[in-house]
């Protein structure tokens, strides 16, 4: 029996009715743990979502660019994993929460991940192609910043920022494969997402503040310490203030303000129960953040219909 890593949830659908030779490779692309690829698809499906402000696509083609997206952000998050392991493994064998991941533990050699991160890539890229010329350089250009994350938290104290502006590309994405260009409304979107990445990867980066410490990784969550609660208040509120600014600015009227009062109350909510030195408090809110990011999802999808 292959040992699954510390974080995984327990009973997830890997451990339970995967292959046991598929694990370790269903493991290091974090196919137990999905929540990362909403946090990467929903950006997205934002962007599909802003660009119907316009009405110049047939519902089919929004349908039909959704399934992409979400195939797409499935391989190329489970490649993202992968690559981040095989630069951290040294960091990773020496955390509790990340010393049973495939690399680390010995179930895949460095050779074999990165052979199978090339597999991903080369699937992703075929998703990629079936887009325009703008969100196929959008999405090839994305690399440099994948590339370049893992190296930031030995670098900043802010890596949740390089975080922002990699897990919120889709955003861009999504608004370019419908109306074929970029302007202020998405880009607007995509500020919006980076103000939400820092607060829900701030919150993340609690679980590992005392292993960081000790190895000299940098973090949000170390840099700002007992004033994270009012900075992720304020990261939230700026994340909301632009999402109405993209929305308002895309054509959606007054009434989209209020639906983006579900995801602020949402917000409030994080802030309020969050509690910094409790790991499995840190998770469950930082999980928490798929239902945020569909609240907002919802907002534009009404706004679109109303």
């Amino acid at each position: 029996m292959i040992t699954a890593p510390a974080d995984a949830p327990k009973d997830n659908w890997v451990d339970r009715f995967a292959p046991e030779r598929a694990k370790p490779y269903l493991r290091l692309m974090r196919a137990d743990r999905p929540i990362g690829t909403w946090l990467l698809l929903i950006p997205c499906w934002q962007g599909l979502a802003l660009a119907g402000a316009a009405g110049e696509a047939a519902p089919a083609k929004y349908a039909y660019f959704a399934i992409l997206f979400a195939i797409g952000a499935f391989l190329m998050r489970g490649a993202g994993c992968a690559y981040n392991d095989i630069v951290d493994r040294d960091f990773d064998a020496r955390v509790a929460r990340t010393s049973h991941r495939p690399i680390p533990s010995g179930q895949i050699s460095v050779r074999t991940a990165w052979l199978f991160l090339a597999a991903l890539c080369l699937a992703g890229l075929i998703i990629l192609l079936q887009f325009n010329t703008l969100t196929i350089a959008l999405g090839l250009s994305s690399l440099l910043l994948v590339a370049a994350y893992p190296f930031m938290k030995r670098i900043t104290w802010w890596p949740q920022a390089w975080l922002g502006l990699t897990f919120n590309w889709g955003a861009l994405m999504g608004y370019s494969a419908i109306a074929g260009k970029l302007g202020l409304a998405p880009l607007l979107l995509y500020a919006a997402g980076l103000a939400w990445t820092l607060g829900y990867d701030t919150i993340y980066a609690h679980q590992d503040k005392e292993d960081d410490a000790l190895i000299g990784v940098k973090s949000s969550a170390r840099a700002l310490g007992e004033k994270t609660r009012p900075a992720i208040m304020a990261f939230y509120a700026i994340s909301i203030l632009l999402a109405a600014g993209a929305g308002l600015y895309a054509g959606f009227g007054g009434l989209f303000l209020l639906f983006l009062a579900a995801p602020a109350a949402h917000f409030a909510w994080q802030a309020r129960r969050l509690k910094i030195d409790d790991s499995e408090n840190c998770l469950a809110v930082f999980k928490s953040n798929r239902e945020a990011g569909l609240l907002v999802l919802a907002a534009l999808l009404l706004a679109v219909i109303v």
